[in-house]
């Protein structure tokens, strides 16, 4: 039988394939395309996945196909500088086009064993009465046999429904046409045009992807009945027209899709041994470049746990906190963009509010709050009572043994201890310790979560004791 199956080859699926293959965890990804998508919907990476790729040591592969940037505060097409004191070690995102976010996500869960088969699509899944696991059937027939099952198959995907889980939300109201193309018009005067047409209309741009195309965004003259429908490049050249009074000679597409202001989250993560992770979780418009992201790290939470379930080793309710954690995190991401829609808008009560907003974001505070909202690196889960450092991730920092991230790269537990004079016996095979004067932590210890969250602050070994059960399970004989 299989541990785990993960339904869907994006960058959700393959990132938890690699989480789950740090435990020796024996995973199988099933995708219904016979090839990688080539489409640039995700277009890099914020601040805090950037953090994930150099916990688990990947973050030199994505520098080396990536530039950097730094985007303050970038809400509802307002830009503001990048504030002061950002609670990150690595204050930029990435700039990197989705096929190469999952090719080299791809090329690490190769690397560590798992199973990636393609043209598999599924069409039918159940649990057993006994919860003893899962069964897939496949569209060729087959069936599989699994402990537990991962739906990463995106918004349209097909897990959520046969699990039977509700998904309400808003319906689309506004849609927005996508594509990367050639133009045969030059550069100046498209980002003149552009210019002139953003001043009222912040659902339009055409920005360079760096090899020749680029990414055309214009609001659309109506939601379409079927959206699964690719528009055509007629279409692109009608509403471009429509709205900017030129077509910029496009042609070529490499891309046509659309999007809508459609939000929408899945009532429950988990059902049983079937659990729903990216797209497939929530969907909501790509205003602040959330979505990838937020895949990613829904991944990120998810992994360690479902593998430490398949080792035995689980507390009865640690994979119950992935739904607990998670869904308050998407809910969060779903206001702000149903927010930055409102921001987008044409109406002069939008641009007046817009107008408000920007200089609202002018003051340090606000621009870093919202700085920090969209990148994630204020993500903080609720742990209960204790230390302020409880609940957030730690920051990466410098030790006298290297970087604290360095010493994540398996995806165990860490126990970072400036006193010397604390233990993890009995949970040596999940948590490492590692003894350090740093003069960065400004706590006594600090255990951490594989995810990085600070899951005890203090000094007290008795209190250790009492908390490495929650995370850890019980003790080794």
């Amino acid at each position: 039988m299989i541990d785990v199956i993960v339904v869907g080859a994006g960058p959700t699926g393959l990132m938890l394939a690699c989480e789950l293959r740090l435990h020796g965890v024996h995973v199988v990804v099933l995708d219904k395309l016979s090839e990688p998508t080539a489409e640039h919907r995700g277009r890099g990476l914020h601040a805090r996945s950037v953090e994930i790729m150099d916990q688990r040591g990947l973050l030199d592969r994505f520098l080396a196909v990536s530039e950097k940037f730094r985007a303050g505060g970038f809400f509802g097409g307002i830009r503001k500088p990048w504030p002061v004191g950002v609670d990150t070690a690595h204050p930029y995102g990435l700039a990197t086009p989705q096929p190469v976010t999952e090719r080299l996500l791809h090329e690490r869960a190769l690397e560590l064993g798992a199973e990636i088969r393609r043209a598999r699509e599924v069409v039918g899944l159940g649990q057993d009465e006994n919860g003893a696991g899962v069964s897939v059937d496949l569209a060729d027939g087959t069936r599989l046999r699994a402990r537990y099952l991962v739906g990463c198959d995106g918004g349209r995907g097909v897990v959520r429904g046969l699990l039977g889980v509700g998904f309400p939300g808003e319906p689309a109201r506004v849609e927005t046409l996508l594509g990367d193309m050639e133009m045969t018009e030059d550069r100046a005067t498209v980002d003149a045009v552009v210019a002139e047409v953003r001043r009222t209309q912040l659902r339009f741009g055409a920005l360079s992807n760096g090899d020749g195309t680029y990414r055309v965004l214009v609001p659309a003259e109506r939601v379409a009945e079927d959206r699964a429908t690719a528009p055509t490049l007629e279409e692109f050249r009608q509403r471009l027209r429509a709205v900017a009074g030129t077509d910029f000679g496009v042609h070529s597409p490499r891309l046509l899709s659309r999007f809508s202001d459609a939000t929408r989250q899945a009532e429950r993560y988990r059902v049983g041994r079937i659990m729903l992770a990216g797209d497939a979780a929530h969907i909501h418009p790509p205003t602040g470049g959330q979505g990838l992201n937020l895949g990613v790290q829904d991944a990120f939470n998810l992994g360690w746990k479902l593998a430490a379930a398949v080792g035995g080793w689980a507390p009865e309710d640690l994979l119950d906190s992935y739904h607990a954690e998670r869904h308050p995190v998407g809910a969060r991401v779903l206001d702000n963009t149903r927010a930055q829609i409102t921001l987008l808008g044409t109406d002069p009560g939008a641009a007046a509010l817009r107008e408000l907003f920007s200089k609202l974001m002018d003051f340090e505070e606000v621009n870093r709050y919202v700085t920090e909202m969209i990148t994630a690196v204020g993500v903080r889960y609720d742990f209960g009572e204790g230390h302020d450092l409880l609940g957030r991730r730690m920051r990466d920092m410098r030790l006298r043994r290297g970087r604290l991230y360095g010493l994540t790269h398996a995806g165990r537990g860490l126990l970072l201890d400036r006193t010397g004079r604390l233990s993890v016996t009995g949970w040596a095979d999940r948590v490492d310790h590692v003894v350090d004067a740093c003069g960065e932590l400004d706590v006594p210890a600090a255990l951490l979560r594989p995810d990085g969250h600070v899951a005890w602050a203090g000094e007290d070994q008795a209190d250790l004791l009492g908390h490495l059960p929650r995370w850890f399970g019980a003790p080794a004989r």
